[in-house]
């Protein structure tokens, strides 16, 4: 791998692992166009997600903070029986809310019948795939989720408006999430893990704003919600990545490069998607996921006719829809 091409993948990974297109889709693309094995290259992936971990957490620094205090706050409570959960402040509520919505990611270790896979193996092998259709068509169910929460979003803007004089879109819906909110946005979270192309920002976002969540604060749940799943993603893939030593030939220099490089560009893309949110300018991402998840549908469909890849000339390998 060259240095060229951590930088790529880098700005890839830190602009889509937050804006609602689709890190692990445009990854997949990205490294589909260069000709580079994504399985070989699991090691690096996981490395690339640290970088944007690291610009989550500087972003969130505060909030984080505030709700690291009150989570020991909180144990306070229970031990000593002063704990209410009609009572919960706003902090004390998304520490609830984020650990139910973490309860779903346990599915990815359900073992799937007839197969000595679980779904975990089943979600790496889409993502290594070097047929694309999986994720053209996930691109295009983000594109539909995001329209979806923008309608939603919109819907109770208009019941805000009309009993609050003065209220914006903005300020529209909930701030505070109940157990189904946080079941909901965990299993799509899953269904973001399982789907290379699936949006888990954009689809996340779009569920809260479907259960009436504030738009703002369902952004932020989101966000906060990734990172101990980002954290989880990268210890369970290094892991991995150790077992099979094959995945862990990467350079020393272009992995530091791609790391650094998607942390400040995931930094950017994170206060980037809060102006477009805040603004409505949403329709401009549901345009964008679309127009490229129906071009690599065709792609996909010309590659899997033809039987190689269409950027580079080389045979496809691991087809999961073999063309007789």
């Amino acid at each position: 791998m060259t240095i060229l091409d951590a930088v790529i993948q880098g700005v890839v990974q830190g602009l889509t692992e937050f804006l609602p297109v689709s890190s692990s889709g445009h990854l997949a693309i990205t490294q589909h166009i260069l000709g580079v094995n994504g399985e070989g290259n699991l090691f690096f992936n996981v490395m690339l997600h640290i970088g944007t971990l690291v610009a989550v957490i500087v972003f969130y620094h505060k909030l984080m903070w505030s709700l690291i205090k009150e989570f020991f706050r909180m144990l306070k409570d229970i031990f000593t029986g002063k704990f209410r959960w009609s009572e919960m402040n706003y902090e004390r509520n998304l520490i609830v809310m984020l650990i139910i919505g973490l309860l779903p990611l346990f599915l990815m270790f359900i073992p799937i019948p007839g197969t000595n896979m679980k779904v975990k193996d089943l979600a790496d092998m889409l993502s290594a795939s070097s047929v694309l259709i999986v994720t053209a068509v996930s691109l295009c169910l983000t594109s539909l989720l995001l329209l979806i929460g923008i309608i939603c979003n919109k819907r109770a803007s208009q019941v805000s408006f009309k009993h609050m004089r003065g209220s914006s879109a903005g300020e529209a819906g909930r701030e505070s999430y109940t157990v189904v909110d946080a079941l909901c946005v965990g299993v799509m979270q899953v269904a973001a893990a399982l789907l290379p192309g699936l949006s888990r920002s954009g689809s996340t976002l779009a569920v809260g704003e479907m259960r009436g969540i504030n738009k703002q604060k369902a952004l932020d749940y989101t966000f906060v919600l990734g990172t101990p799943s980002i954290i989880a993603a990268a210890a369970l893939e290094g892991l991995e990545a150790v077992k099979n030593p094959e995945m862990m030939h990467v350079e020393a220099l272009p992995t530091v490069i791609g790391v650094v490089v998607s942390a400040v560009v995931g930094y950017l893309a994170i206060w980037i998607f809060k102006w477009f949110l805040k603004s409505d300018k949403m329709m401009l991402f549901v345009i964008y996921t679309a127009v490229v998840g129906i071009s690599l549908v065709v792609i996909s469909v010309m590659e899997m006719t033809t039987g190689a890849n269409l950027f580079t000339g080389a045979p496809l390998g691991n087809q999961l829809f073999p063309v007789s």
